[in-house]
């Protein structure tokens, strides 16, 4: 038996990571949904549009094409940069249909979670035979980086 004694913080705390868990399995699964249909080789457009669908069927909140303002000295510098999804105030989306990820989209998912200000990130490429193979999970500020 533990002498581990749990804080009232460390319950809010497991019981916030076990809900952004349950959130990220969700949106996973409405990408699965969306890539059976069609399957790869569409338009990112394409599949933006059906995860939005998809969320909206499930009463999922999410925000589609959100800003993502750059901080520079105290101005704020809207430089074109836009959220693909963001799922209940939580999670960042990144949708793609290309042959391979490379660096530059988690380059560009990690840099797109700091300047917004979210943990969580989902880079979604529909474009493989098995979407499995094309989910990648950030966390930022955590060891728990998952790929899928």
């Amino acid at each position: 038996m533990s002498n581990k004694i749990l804080t009232t913080e460390h319950t809010e705390t497991t019981e916030v990571r076990k809900g952004i868990n349950e959130l990220t399995e969700m949106v996973i699964g409405c990408a699965i949904d969306v890539q059976r249909a069609p399957g790869p080789g569409l338009l990112e457009s394409i599949y933006e549009m059906c995860l939005c669908r998809e969320l909206s069927l499930r009463e999922i909140a999410f925000e589609r094409q959100k800003p993502i303002p750059v901080a520079y000295k105290g101005l704020k510098l809207d430089c074109g940069y836009r959220a693909d999804l963001i799922v209940e105030n939580q999670v960042l989306v990144e949708i793609k249909s290309i042959d391979q990820l490379a660096s530059i989209h988690d380059a560009q998912l990690l840099s797109y979670l700091k300047l917004g200000g979210w943990k969580i990130g989902l880079l979604i490429n529909f474009n493989v035979q098995l979407l499995k193979r094309g989910i990648y999970r950030k966390v930022v500020g955590r060891a728990d980086e998952v790929s899928l």
